[in-house]
């Protein structure tokens, strides 16, 4: 007689989802990313916003630093802010190897909304993106929340813009051919300033760079649960970040899509967008979102999700392959809307 076969033991049930284990992050990450969180206190709140600007003002660049060995010359310009609104600082970079007229990368610097400046590593990456493609960098000092909520950030860096794109051929620059871009809070502004140019009737830009921009106040994608407390940029940072900008107002209808543009209903009629951002970060979803409704409504975007990756990974491990990957796609979609526009480079 046969043995008795046992009963077969039950399925594995695959552990049900839990919204708080985040996606693995890059072997070449893993270890930088715990290092900089065991030394960068946080989540960001109230009580950690002199911290960030401390932070900030300690990595400040020189000016020989952005001169690069005479690769760019530098000119600091305080210009017209919004009206009734205080005066605002623009950082001019121009290439002194190549002849002008020089498109332009109008850089919104990230902080959370809350910190940064325009001589920050954020400067220095898009200096690296314009020295081969002979672009000059303009970057724009903002009022900050919480002393400065919206409309304040956004309008000083209209202003900007347009005061630049107004007095372009002062500076030696091309007016037709500026890119908006920025990194987190600045990839929100840079956003925020394509659909103002847009609703606004100009200055009519060439493109827009979104970098792990965060872009809805609402806070409720997918992502910001699974990475509420994960990252280097976490949901319960994203939350506080928006909330010093809005207030009260964060989450409820009365916010403007210009101030969080995934608010935005028609994303029709933009100028070409590059979004890109990490796995391993709260601002994922709503980025994607983005993107996928810039191409429903018949637009333009390059869409990276780089895997593995945390927020403003390339800032922090440059020598990464995904980071030297992501830096390479930036530049490379900066040369393909220069080649169409007619400057080759």
């Amino acid at each position: 007689m046969s043995a008795p076969t046992r009963p077969a033991a039950p399925a594995p049930v695959p552990p049900a989802t839990d919204q708080a284990t985040p996606p693995p992050v890059d072997h070449e990450l893993a270890g930088p990313l715990a290092r900089i969180l065991a030394g960068l206190p946080g989540p960001l709140g109230p009580d950690l916003v002199a911290d960030r600007r401390a932070r900030t003002a300690a990595g400040r660049l020189t000016d020989d630093e952005i001169r690069r060995d005479g690769a760019f010359d530098l000119t600091e310009l305080t210009v017209p802010g919004p009206p009734g609104a205080p005066d605002i600082r623009l950082l001019v970079c121009r290439p002194t190897g190549v002849r002008g007229p020089y498109p332009v990368i109008y850089n919104t610097h990230g902080g959370g909304m809350v910190a940064g400046g325009t001589r920050t590593v954020e400067l220095a990456d898009e200096l690296d993106r314009a020295q081969p493609l002979g672009l000059a960098v303009v970057a724009v000092e903002y009022r900050l929340a919480p002393e400065h909520p919206d409309p304040a950030p956004l309008a000083d860096c209209y202003a900007g813009l347009l005061w630049t794109a107004r007095h372009a051929a002062e500076l030696g620059l091309d007016p037709e051919r500026i890119v908006v871009s920025g990194n987190s809070a600045g990839g929100c502004l840079a956003a925020g300033l394509a659909l103002l140019a847009r609703d606004r009737g100009g200055p009519r830009l060439l493109g827009q760079m979104l970098q792990c921009p965060m872009l809805d106040d609402r806070c409720a994608a997918p992502s910001q649960t699974q990475l509420a407390h994960a990252g280097l940029w976490d949901g319960t940072s994203n939350r506080y970040g928006w909330t010093a900008l809005l207030g009260a107002r964060r989450g409820t209808p009365d916010v403007s899509p210009y101030a969080a543009p995934a608010r935005a209903e028609d994303l029709g009629g933009l100028p070409p967008a590059f979004v890109d951002v990490g796995s391993v970060e709260a601002l994922r979803d709503e980025a994607v979102d983005y993107a996928t409704r810039i191409w429903q409504a018949g637009g333009e975007a390059e869409l990276h999700v780089w895997s593995g990756a945390f927020h403003s990974f390339d800032e922090w491990v440059p020598e990464a392959v995904v980071s030297r990957t992501a830096k390479r796609a930036r530049e490379d979609w900066l040369r393909r809307l220069l080649d169409r526009s007619g400057r080759r480079r």
